[in-house]
């Protein structure tokens, strides 16, 4: 499980390492973007993956979706959703 945003790096991280498909490693390194900006509202990368946090990062994918056409933006919100299940 992922508690930490200093956790959620590692983990996009490794992505890379263990040979992740190129679709994975596009919507991980686009929303790790939006939890960049969404952590430096809340805090530090040791701070804990809050619900509040979840919400801004969801809110700011939301907020973007024109700048994504209609595949990748499915794909962003279908990792999106994948991923918010590994959060403690």
């Amino acid at each position: 499980m992922i508690s930490t945003i200093e956790q959620l790096y590692t983990f996009f991280d490794q992505l890379a390492e263990q040979d992740a498909c190129a679709d994975e490693l596009f919507a991980s390194s686009y929303i790790r973007g939006f939890v960049a900006l969404s952590a430096s509202e809340f805090g530090d990368e040791s701070q804990p993956i809050s619900a509040d946090l979840q919400n801004s990062v969801e809110s700011k994918l939301n907020d973007a979706k024109a700048e994504l056409s209609p595949d990748d933006r499915q794909l962003v919100n279908q990792y999106w959703q994948s991923l918010q299940s590994k959060f403690a």
